[in-house]
């Protein structure tokens, strides 16, 4: 952080991080939606990094004198409503790119499920009296 910073200067430096964080959490629904996990671990590693940068100067504004100051005597109502703003804009963003990644966990699972009864079906053989047997028997397991 830099010193000497007024706290009209560090709120706007706050807003241009939200901004930024706001540009990654849009950017990782692009990726949600492309299925791509190479980018995704990309955008993620810099949404954190974003997310870390911001909780470092909130820290150093919260311990700002002259901030709580300003701040008490209503100066920096508006800044501090701009930033408000956007940042539960990007917690309800970051919520439906939560949800993006539950549906997908799910459609995953659909599948791992759908693969597997396949295969049962697939491995299913009779025995010499005309028994059934099968399973994961590719494994060494018999059912």
């Amino acid at each position: 952080m830099s010193q000497g910073l007024s706290p009209q200067q560090l709120l706007a430096q706050q807003l241009q991080q939200l901004q930024t964080l706001e540009k990654l959490i849009i950017t990782e629904k692009q990726v949600l939606q492309q299925h791509d996990p190479e980018a995704l671990v990309t955008i993620s590693q810099e949404k954190n990094q974003q997310l870390l940068a911001i909780e470092s100067l909130d820290k150093h504004i919260s311990l700002d004198q002259q901030f709580a100051r300003d701040k008490a005597a209503g100066i920096l109502d508006n800044e501090l409503a701009e930033i408000t703003d956007l940042l539960s804009q990007c917690q309800q963003q970051n919520l439906v790119n939560g949800q993006i990644i539950q549906q997908s966990q799910l459609a995953v699972e659909r599948m791992k499920t759908s693969l597997l009864e396949n295969h049962t079906k697939n491995t299913i053989t009779y025995d010499s009296k005309g028994k059934k047997s099968g399973g994961l028997s590719s494994i060494g397991i018999k059912a």
